[in-house]
């Protein structure tokens, strides 16, 4: 298929690109690293009268530390966030989940902002960006405001971005002493998760002193398991406190039926990798 016609424009600055946007209204769409939307725009599932292309734009690209935090460009690749040894260090749950995405290609081209304004509920990397309590910094009109993960999601592909606003960057607390692990299910290699967990412990004196447990695919947005983590906190750490845990998984969510699994069949898979990727995170065997 071949997209429907539109204008583009390629800014060199946040704010040109806010300017333009704002001009455009809600007729326009942002493009960054494309591999979500060049594919609905070749099947007319979306047409615009303008695509904003954010390529140009260095500021938004690279991880850089502030405080105690970790700020990564929202233009910054699958494959940089791979190799940087910042997020190796303070956020290795950011890595591990990135390294599942798609495949090599997709990687080398798409970026962790367009993954986290496309708010798939199926997409890896808003769950760890929950488990994460990461905060998405926002440039508009109006100036730069932050909105945590918590309240960056708001329905299935809706984001709390308003016409006219970028997200510029990814703000993440740094996390040293905390194991983690990101554990998913999907039918065949390179294909979207039926069900992920992100899973970050922290264990003190042989107990799990807290966790943070946030799910794939379960809704229409990305859900924290905070029934699980409830559980988890002050638990000898332990596979049967993990699996007693791990049972509460699904308490909450929403699970859609449709042809790649039942809604049934993603809560059994949310309670087994629950327990799979907070015993991973914890170092504990779970066998």
């Amino acid at each position: 298929m071949i997209p429907s016609a539109f204008d583009y424009a390629r800014p060199s600055t946040v704010q040109e690109a806010v300017r333009i946007l704002s001009e455009a209204g809600e007729d326009a769409k942002v493009l960054a690293g494309g591999q979500s939307l060049i594919p609905v725009l070749r099947l007319r599932l979306a047409a615009p009268s303008l695509l904003v292309d954010l390529g140009g734009i260095a500021e938004l690209r690279g991880v850089s530390e502030s405080g105690d935090e970790l700020v990564i460009g929202a233009m910054t690749r699958h494959a940089d966030i791979l190799r940087d040894p910042l997020v190796a260090r303070y956020a290795p749950l950011l890595a591990q989940a990135t390294a599942t995405v798609a495949d090599r290609q997709v990687r080398h081209l798409g970026t962790i902002g367009g993954s986290l304004s496309h708010a798939d509920p199926a997409g890896d990397l808003p769950s760890v960006s929950l488990a994460l309590d990461a905060v998405m910094t926002i440039a508009g009109p109006a100036g730069e405001r932050s909105v945590p993960a918590s309240e960056f999601f708001v329905d299935y592909l809706t984001t709390a971005m308003q016409p006219g606003e970028v997200l510029v960057a990814v703000r993440v607390p740094k996390r040293e002493g905390w194991g983690t692990h990101y554990e998913k299910f999907n039918r065949v290699a390179q294909a979207w998760a039926l069900v992920g967990v992100a899973a970050a412990v922290r264990r003190e004196n042989g107990s799990i002193a807290e966790a943070r447990v946030a799910l794939t695919n379960m809704g229409t947005t990305p859900l924290r398991a905070t029934a699980v983590e409830q559980a988890l906190a002050g638990a000898l750490a332990s596979a049967d406190a993990i699996a007693s845990a791990a049972a509460s998984a699904a308490e909450g969510t929403s699970p859609s039926s449709d042809v790649s699994a039942s809604a049934e069949y993603r809560t059994h898979l949310a309670k087994v990798l629950t327990r799979r990727a907070v015993a991973a995170a914890g170092g504990i065997d779970a066998a």
